[in-house]
């Protein structure tokens, strides 16, 4: 690589950092609250015996297996396994509703299977609108089920189908490695509020 080239790519990646960076702090003031709403709604799921289901495509149903792993094992502190389903990991289901059905009930089907009032599902689409992901909320509805979205570039048409019950986590960027970035830190943080309210040695 040349010299030139080198200098280029590495002013790339300092733009890339800057503009992430810049971007948690604009987010940490828009995005505490529903944050914190939604730790408080996801807590109180656990203790009551309901669980977490959790969907999305592509890297946001990365996100949702990362995140029912920190619940089912642990995040930052040693706890009894809590309860959390990510509907992204059954090959067979699905695969197999794609194929009988539509693409479009993968996550649906699983949430009227499985899904139980008192549950609550964690939704994330970057864009939100994510055709399965939003006839998944749909049946949380049907169901009695309580929704946390976690979203960006304004929400898309997940946002109009939240009831008052709902939280919303928006992220205010269009661009969807941004958003994705600070899906990541949003998972965290609400780890880290589900451990502060259940598990007293995370305080």
């Amino acid at each position: 690589m040349n010299e030139s080239l080198s200098a280029a790519l590495a002013a790339r990646v300092s733009a890339q950092f800057a503009e992430s960076a810049q971007l948690k702090l604009e987010a940490a003031r828009a995005l505490a609250a529903p944050i914190a709403r939604a730790a408080g709604l996801l807590a109180q799921t656990l203790k009551d015996g309901g669980k977490v289901l959790a969907c999305g495509n592509g890297g946001s149903a990365a996100d949702a297996q990362h995140f029912a792993a920190e619940l089912i094992n642990r995040f930052e502190v040693e706890r009894a396994p809590l309860a959390a389903v990510a509907l992204t990991t059954d090959s067979s289901t699905l695969t197999s509703i794609a194929n009988d059905y539509a693409y479009e009930q993968v996550f649906s089907k699983q949430v009227r299977g499985i899904g139980r009032r008192g549950d609550t599902l964690l939704a994330i689409s970057t864009s939100g609108n994510s055709r399965n992901v939003i006839e998944a909320m749909q049946a949380c509805h049907e169901l009695g089920l309580r929704v946390v979205a976690l979203t960006g570039a304004g929400g898309g048409k997940m946002a109009a189908l939240l009831s008052r019950d709902d939280v919303h986590i928006c992220v205010p960027h269009k661009r969807t490695s941004r958003i994705q970035e600070v899906h990541l830190l949003a998972l965290h943080c609400l780890c880290d509020g589900i451990d502060f309210q259940l598990s007293p040695s995370a305080a």
